[in-house]
């Protein structure tokens, strides 16, 4: 069953923007509904902490499920379309009139949802507000009918495990906590700081609430129409730095003025790519771009100190801000490629945070220290290897190498594509340490990155009997067959290995036969493939098909489906992805991003993309500092595939170099009617 958003999105004032604003067709309930992409409609600023949101019974891993009409209340953080039980749910906060019990009943009818905007009214008679900044947020709660009311602040509340939570003040004025929280998979842990703010018609109570096991609670006699609001800053450093977040952030600035200044956040970052086509198109693209955009998160309390991962607090230099939560292997493929790509400005500090990161020792998951809610950091030195060589070098990039080189010899090497992976890792060492002079390190990790092969040729070349079997021979997730493209770093030798005749009926047959899985990311490359053994018209109707059509998804993480998931891989609707597709911190929508826009990284760690036809018939990115580039389809998008060429010169290799896009100019790619 399809659920198809009808209500629409809610226009919060402000002039200069029109109607058809990049940011009026971003839908934050894309992707909410059950395990289709894991995703929250949470009120959220571009890279911020907070993810302000429902919580419903049921839910998904984000705390919140399209299906659900049972509220249990909003929290403030949330790890967004990650796996395991998800991540986050800090500070759940509920209003309800005195002997309700149970989760309050949701009006959907009425539920709305923004950029940094949600909207429920509940029990028939309560109207809840929620928008938020960087690191602050701000619930507002109106009323229908007079009564008595209890404001509730579960401190305990998470959707990993909750290692302690304590009230260091219970007045209403200032409420602080300090929370301990179980890292996405629990594989390590995380010190939130809170400070919050509770009025009643914007007046200061200037009570004390009581609080027990966690939980303050606060009763209150209302008047129909009075409006309760809770202002709540968070910080990774301590108390003090969460009521100065609270204080810079939101200050006494009314909730409508919050909310537009968010929304108008939100449409500057958007509007920096500017697809041309029909509306539910470019819907689906900025909110895609809106989930991309969300991924790592800044940290920086208004004074510039932070958390690192060792426990220790730092402050950031003027003009730089560090960025943490990561879940690298799922989006050091396409999302930080994206960011490098349009966010230029901002992944100088990304890198900037992820070269720290290693060079203290970072673990391959998480410690026991981290700043904020995290998932895991492997390929690390791929991304900042990929970032480097596209001009982002504002970070100390032979101390990065010393630690990838240490961080080798703790890779896991046991199953087969943990060697595949580790031998990624080893190349992109040997591709830094040549780009920095060190031939002896650059020798010594290339000899160890394609010590790999052999295992390559025994198991993955020809896929015996399990090579459909998902977790065959202790893979983590997926196939043989889908596993067996992985080594792109690799791909020349590959290719003359197996004959590149033999290469592409063994990619039609990986397609014919309904071997490949959509709904992680192992082998999401694999359709740009054809393009680069020379077949550009296979990629473009695969990547036409990817995007437009219904598809058989016979795939999980866990296993092979008896009957095949059959619908679109990604909708502007709660279910937005395929049955088990995870988002993954924006990793997936980031593929529909560059896939849209005819673009891939088919290589992270080499600076160029592979082209195909672009969705729009024209895009423009502005890419900073003046420059701009157009992307132009010249003939029908399902048309066959002419020629491409960059500022008038014919690209005879189907790829464009990064350097090239980053100086600005017109990418055309031709096609015309079969």
């Amino acid at each position: 069953m399809r659920f198809i958003i009808t209500a629409g999105l809610v226009m919060i004032a402000t002039p200069a923007l029109g109607r058809d604003a990049a940011v009026d067709l971003v839908d934050p309930l894309a992707g909410t509904l059950a395990d289709f992409g894991q995703l929250t409609p949470a009120a959220v600023a571009p890279f911020g902490m907070v993810q302000l949101g429902p919580d419903t019974n049921p839910a998904n891993h984000a705390g919140y499920d399209f299906a659900a009409d049972r509220l249990n209340g909003f929290s403030f953080t949330r790890g967004v379309g990650v796996g395991c039980g998800g991540g986050g749910g800090d500070l759940l906060v509920s209003m309800r009139f005195a002997g309700a019990s149970g989760p309050a009943l949701m009006d959907k009818r009425r539920e709305r949802s923004a950029a940094g905007f949600y909207r429920i009214v509940y029990d028939g008679a309560v109207t809840a507000e929620a928008t938020a900044t960087r690191g602050a947020g701000l619930l507002r709660f109106s009323t229908k009918r007079a009564g008595r009311v209890q404001l509730r602040i579960d401190a305990w509340h998470s959707y990993a495990k909750r290692a302690s939570a304590t009230w260091r003040t219970v007045n209403s004025d200032d409420l602080r906590a300090v929370m301990v929280a179980g890292t996405v998979c629990d594989k390590g842990l995380y010190r939130l700081f809170s400070s919050s703010r509770v009025t009643v018609n914007d007046r200061p109570l200037h009570r004390n609430m009581v609080a027990k096991d966690g939980v303050a609670t606060l009763d209150l006699d209302l008047k129909r129409g009075d409006v309760v609001q809770l202002a709540t800053g968070l910080s990774s450093v301590d108390v003090d730095g969460a009521a100065r977040v609270r204080e810079t952030e939101l200050g006494s600035r009314p909730f409508k003025a919050v909310a537009a200044a968010t929304r108008a956040d939100w449409n500057r970052v958007l509007e920096r790519v500017r697809p041309e086509g029909g509306r539910a198109e470019r819907a689906l693209f900025y909110t895609s771009l809106f989930r991309v955009f969300q991924t790592p998160v800044a940290i920086d309390d208004p004074d510039g100190r932070h958390r690192e991962n060792d426990g220790s607090i730092a402050r950031s230099s003027k003009g730089q801000t560090r960025y943490a939560s990561w879940s690298l292997w799922d989006i050091y493929r396409t999302q930080l490629p994206l960011l490098a790509l349009l966010q230029p400005e901002r992944s100088q500090d990304i890198a900037r945070s992820l070269a720290d990161l290693y060079i203290r020792g970072k673990a391959q998951w998480a410690t026991m220290n981290e700043p904020f809610l995290t998932v895991r950091t492997e390929h690390a030195g791929i991304a900042l290897l990929d970032m480097r060589r596209k001009g982002i070098t504002g970070f100390d990039a032979p101390g990065a190498l010393k630690a990838m080189v240490a961080d080798s010899a703790t890779l896991q090497r046991d199953t087969p594509d943990q060697q595949i992976e580790a031998a990624y890792d080893d190349w992109a060492t040997a591709q830094l340490a040549r780009d920095l002079g060190d031939e002896a390190t650059a020798r010594r990790f290339t000899a160890q990155a394609i010590g790999y092969r052999p295992m390559w040729r025994s198991v993955f070349e020809k896929p015996g009997e399990d090579g459909d079997i998902v977790k065959a021979r202790g893979l983590y997730q997926g196939t043989l067959w889908q596993y067996r493209w992985a080594p792109v770093f690799d791909l020349e030798w590959m290719m003359a290995t197996v004959g590149n005749g033999d290469w592409r009926a063994q990619l039609h047959r990986f397609f014919n036969d309904g071997l490949f899985n959509m709904t992680n990311e192992p082998d999401i490359h694999v359709p740009w493939l054809f393009a680069a053994a020379g077949e550009a018209q296979a990629t473009a109707d695969l990547i036409r098909k990817i995007l437009t059509q219904p598809m058989e998804h016979p795939y999980t993480n866990e296993g092979k489906l008896a009957r095949p998931f059959v619908g679109y891989s990604f909708a502007l609707a709660p279910q937005g992805f395929a049955d088990g597709m995870d988002d993954d911190a924006g990793a997936m929508t980031a593929w529909y991003v560059f896939a849209s826009l005819g673009l891939y990284p088919l290589v992270p760690g080499e600076p160029w993309y592979q082209v195909t036809v672009p969705a729009f018939s024209r895009t423009t990115m502005d890419l900073g500092q003046g420059r701009r580039v157009t992307v132009r389809r010249a003939g029908p998008r399902d048309g066959k595939i002419v020629q491409v060429d960059w500022n008038g010169h014919v690209l005879t290799d189907w790829r464009v170099g990064h350097d090239a896009l980053a100086k600005g100019g017109v990418l055309t790619v031709t096609t015309q009617p079969h």
